[in-house]
């Protein structure tokens, strides 16, 4: 039976099932939500209704009242409210729901409207899906399948259109696949500020371009081919270079900068081949950076540390330093909250005082923050610091010179890109913890190899103060050992109890000790974050200009 609506709710008729949606649902949403699929492709959850595409056509109608008393009409054969059906098909993406409204979407006047859409929007549409990239992911390709006529009656010469036309450094454009949904046109005008799409020509001859003069650069630009539906945007990186089907995909979260957006990676047999976006409404709608899809290309940079010795080996030797005293510590706000928790407890174990390193850039108001570092937040809320870094470790230097410093523990940092000089690492024992070599590495006692964010799991706290998870995507290369393992035997060989070894280990000891994760466990954690009390840092200027609760622009208006 269905329950009264609550007032904020409209009940409506979709396929013979009533259903309450919030007020100012549109059809397609509705539907979504008793799992009824309308085709579409113009339509974007986070873009502006435009209505061109027609894909979306179902019937409509409304319960029939006298139009001179309001009163109800009833069917006297079903003693129901008569329904006045619209005799046209109606567009589901620009159509809210209303009281009372019924949806037909299997009608045959729906079905015939579908139909004749696919014919139209295929007459011109070249045969190439073997060899397309949107093989797999092809909005077409499915909906030609289910909707379509499952024939052609058209026997002209297809029209001719650009093909491998270069419509930025990152975008490649296939006019002859565009279905002319506007999608590309309205993320770059309306949610990444560039206007620089077009159409131009008419009828069968309309093409996408850009405006004169400009190119499809900005950073967001490869946001145009996640949602382009058809095989006409693709990725010039990733073209050609791997079936969708073969990737595992792996959730994962964007360690570009403070923002924490969601996204896909995409690996096969240890190998990644691209990042996307994962939707999240409450961080970054369904969009990311297009410098944020290039940070996989680290995990087999040139300068990548692997085997480095024994392990154990490495492990006696630093500690050996480390039990000598005058011990830093250098932390990373690219390090992750069971990380940084586990640098907490070896800074205890061996008295040191701890720094982390900013990275500021310029933000741009949208999913790129001028905090660079995706975990500063993290190490508030663990204690590893107390308060905000700065980009230099001006203090540090100063303690080096003073002769108070004899062993500096680096955890993912490059000292000499932080402020440090050749001169002033001469004078002290380095034990580094890093993914790649640097000027650090090349001047340490000890050189630990360690993963990438893409080889291990674990959580950020982002700029809202929101936790978020991340699992492993590839396997790290041989000789390089987890993070928190590392920090564990370290502890240990320094005489101290260690908080755990893993992920999944660690969390009990977070949990116990760290208030803001008191009632939280990793295991738990719900795809979209969970977010904490900022209260103690609500007042701190993390960034200049910049906010505690960031949401882009786009969710603002979907």
């Amino acid at each position: 039976m269905i329950q009264p609506a609550k007032p904020d709710l409209v009940t409506v008729n979709i396929d013979g099932k009533e259903i309450a949606v919030p007020k100012g649902t549109n059809v397609i949403e509705a539907a979504r939500q008793l799992n009824v699929d309308v085709p579409h492709y113009c339509y974007h959850p986070k873009l502006a209704v435009v209505g061109n595409c027609r894909m979306c056509l179902v019937e409509m109608g409304m319960p029939a009242v006298d139009p001179a008393t309001k009163a109800p009409i009833m069917d006297e054969a079903t003693g129901k409210q008569k329904i006045n059906w619209i005799p046209r098909p109606q567009i589901g993406c620009g159509t809210n729901v209303a009281p009372g409204m019924h949806i037909k979407t299997t009608s045959p006047m729906v079905k015939d409207a579908r139909e004749g859409v696919m014919e139209f929007l295929l007459i011109n549409h070249p045969l190439d899906c073997p060899i397309c990239d949107q093989a797999g992911e092809c909005k077409l390709q499915e909906q030609a399948t289910a909707y379509g006529r499952g024939y052609s009656r058209f026997i002209e010469q297809k029209n001719v259109k650009p093909k491998r036309t270069q419509l930025g450094p990152r975008v490649t454009l296939d006019d002859e696949r565009c279905v002319l949904c506007s999608r590309c046109i309205r993320f770059s005008r309306d949610v990444a500020g560039e206007d620089v799409l077009g159409f131009v020509d008419r009828g069968s001859y309309s093409t996408l371009t850009c405006h004169p003069d400009k190119k499809l650069e900005h950073n967001y630009s490869l946001n145009t081919v996640d949602i382009c539906p058809v095989g006409a945007l693709t990725s010039t990186d990733f073209r050609f270079k791997m079936r969708v089907w073969f990737l595992k995909q792996t959730k994962a979260i964007c360690t570009e900068s403070s923002v924490g957006a969601n996204t896909v990676v995409w690996s096969r047999e240890g190998v990644i081949y691209r990042i996307t976006p994962r939707r999240n409404d409450e961080v970054n709608d369904t969009w990311m950076t297009d410098s944020g899809r290039l940070l996989y290309k680290a995990v087999a940079a040139e300068n990548r540390l692997k085997t480095a010795g024994s392990l154990d080996a490495l492990v006696a030797e630093a500690a050996k330093l480390l039990k000598a005293g005058s011990v830093a510590i250098v932390g990373s706000g690219r390090a992750t909250v069971e990380e940084q928790f586990a640098l907490k407890k070896l800074a205890a174990a061996t008295g040191a005082s701890v720094a982390l390193v900013s990275r500021v850039g310029e933000g741009d108001k949208l999913l790129l923050s001028a905090d660079r570092n995706p975990n500063v937040r993290g190490a508030l809320v663990t204690g590893l610091i107390t308060q905000l870094p700065s980009a230099q470790l001006t203090a540090l230097a100063a303690d080096i010179d003073a002769g108070k410093v004899k062993t500096i523990l680096t955890h993912g940092e490059d000292l000499v890109a932080a402020g440090l000089t050749a001169a002033q690492l001469a004078k002290v024992n380095v034990v580094a913890l890093a993914t790649h070599a640097d000027a650090t590495t090349a001047a340490a006692k000890v050189v630990i190899p360690t993963l990438t964010a893409f080889e291990k799991s674990g959580t950020f706290v982002n700029q809202q103060f929101r936790i978020q998870k991340f699992a492993t995507a590839v396997p790290g290369p041989a000789g390089a050992t987890d993070d928190l393992a590392v920090l564990a035997k370290l502890t240990a060989a320094l005489g101290a109890q260690t908080p755990g070894a893993t992920v999944g280990a660690i969390w009990n000891t977070l949990a116990a000790e760290v208030p803001a994760l008191a009632t939280i466990t990793y295991a738990n954690l719900p795809e979209t974050g969970l977010l904490l009390d900022a209260t103690p840092w609500q007042g701190l200027p993390f960034v200049e200009g910049e906010t505690l609760h960031h949401k882009p622009a786009a969710a603002a208006s979907a």
